[in-house]
């Protein structure tokens, strides 16, 4: 059974810029690293991708 999941969703309205609705856990990482000079390989993009599907920032308030 592969049974597929919703990201756990956090609302962190500061944190999140109105142009980003939602950004996932994975995505941060990747603008810190790349921030701080990190270049992204193939298993950035795997590693950004597994945590986006886990947890997601919002700005916006759930409906």
């Amino acid at each position: 059974m592969n049974k597929k999941h919703q990201p756990y969703r956090v609302r962190l309205p500061g944190f999140i810029s109105d142009n980003d609705v939602n950004i996932g856990l994975g995505d941060v990482i990747k603008r810190v690293t790349t921030t701080a000079g990190i270049q992204p390989c193939g298993g950035c993009e795997r590693r950004a991708a597994t945590l986006n599907s886990w947890l997601v920032f919002s700005s916006e308030q759930r409906s």
